[in-house]
């Protein structure tokens, strides 16, 4: 029973030793793997700077009490108009988009209605921007105007088709229609200063 005994604990040292060996064999190799990095640009980190700029007044927005049904100041329009006028349409889009989408994840709003709308509001402001900025003969008061009556009209498309085909539904475009000029006027007139006081301080990013 002795020499048994011994023999067991003999192989139960052998096996420990292996496979401390064998952990100690795959130390090396562990210690070997470079960290993961992606490589950014400049303009990646405005777009993340902006982006998170704008989900913030998304958010902020959300909690504002309405008058009427899905309608909001638009001041993260204004960040848009800023963007669209001093880095051009491509960055506005991606900071626009990534506002909808990050900011109906952080209110629990994705894939909802209230998303569906939002986004579709988004895709017709960027095509009235898209449109407006290739002639060049508009301000950010004429691009303020344009984006949030094509954000109204996309948004009332969408209602129509897809949650409420009634014709009472077309009492509301009036004056959805009259708000949406109002907003789309204080953006634009606040996009405005705010591109005047930044070009005074010449700041042409963020740091």
């Amino acid at each position: 029973m002795t020499m048994a005994g011994d023999r067991q604990h003999e192989g139960r040292g052998t096996r420990r030793e292996a496979r401390i060996g064998h952990a100690s064999e795959l130390e090396p190799r562990v210690s070997r793997l470079a960290p993961v990095s992606l490589p950014t640009t400049p303009e990646d980190h405005l777009v993340a700077w902006f982006a998170a700029l704008a989900v913030t007044v998304h958010v902020i927005e959300a909690a504002l009490p309405s008058p009427l049904p899905g309608v909001k100041p638009g001041l993260a329009n204004v960040i848009t108009l800023v963007l669209l006028a001093r880095f051009g349409f491509s960055l506005a889009a991606w900071v626009a988009l990534l506002r909808v989408l990050v900011g109906s994840l952080l209110l629990g709003t994705f894939l909802s209605p209230t998303f569906v709308l939002s986004l579709s509001g988004a895709f017709g402001s960027l095509a009235a921007l898209w449109a407006a900025s290739r002639t060049q003969h508009f301000g950010p008061i004429g691009h303020g105007l344009l984006a949030a009556q094509a954000h109204m009209a996309a948004q009332f498309g969408v209602a129509w088709v897809l949650f409420v085909p009634h014709t009472a539904l077309a009492h509301l475009l009036p004056p959805l229609m009259t708000v949406a000029v109002a907003t789309g006027l204080a953006s634009g007139i606040i996009a405005r200063h705010v591109l005047r006081a930044t070009e005074d301080r010449g700041c042409d990013s963020p740091t």
